[in-house]
């Protein structure tokens, strides 16, 4: 219809120079509309929700990234146990994993040292992560007959060490991978 978006506002609290607040109910659907049409919005608002929004859709984006990828590390897990079956070794387990995942082009890096910090110096404390996969998932790999908590404590401990926001405990040493899997957030 040829309108001049810069001549119109919704707000329901704009300044006394007429500056949309940004927070009412009527600038965050004017916001959300102009982000889902993929438009830039030419009004000013009382904050630069231009770098807010940004944050928000690389977030987003992060997250969709991040769950394709465990997603594609729970597949990997699973061809290798359907493959190999459950008892054997966890070196063996973390080797056919590493070959899985490679071949799904996700960058991993095995055993990789994770030292403490303590009061400003780094501590070699003989931690290792099993697999932290395109640097921002760690698996740790069990073949035990149950988790116990103090194995997804240790991959807590681990992520917050690490500063990483996912990790991913699989246990093969069960009858379906499924009921071996935990994931954790960090």
């Amino acid at each position: 219809m040829g309108v001049d978006y810069s001549l119109t506002h919704t707000c329901y609290s704009p300044d006394a120079n007429g500056v949309s607040c940004g927070h009412c109910d009527a600038c965050q659907l004017r916001i959300k509309g102009f982000a889902e049409a993929g438009l830039s919005d030419p009004i000013k608002y009382q904050e630069d929700f231009s770098t807010q929004r940004a944050q928000r859709t690389q977030r987003e984006e992060s997250k969709v990234d991040i769950n394709r990828i465990s997603g594609e590390i729970i597949d990997a897990a699973m061809a290798v146990h359907r493959e190999l079956g459950p008892g054997l070794l966890e070196s063996a387990y973390e080797a056919c994993l590493v070959s899985e995942l490679l071949k799904r082009n996700l960058r991993v890096v095995r055993q990789v040292q994770l030292p403490i910090s303590y009061r400003g110096e780094l501590i070699e404390a003989g931690f290792r992560i099993d697999l932290l996969v395109e640097d921002m998932i760690i698996v740790e790999l069990k073949c035990v007959e149950h988790v116990l908590p103090v194995h997804k404590a240790q991959l807590l401990s681990y992520l917050r060490l690490g500063k990483k926001p996912l990790g991913l405990l699989i246990n093969f040493n069960v009858t379906l991978l499924k009921e071996g899997i935990s994931r954790i957030a960090n």
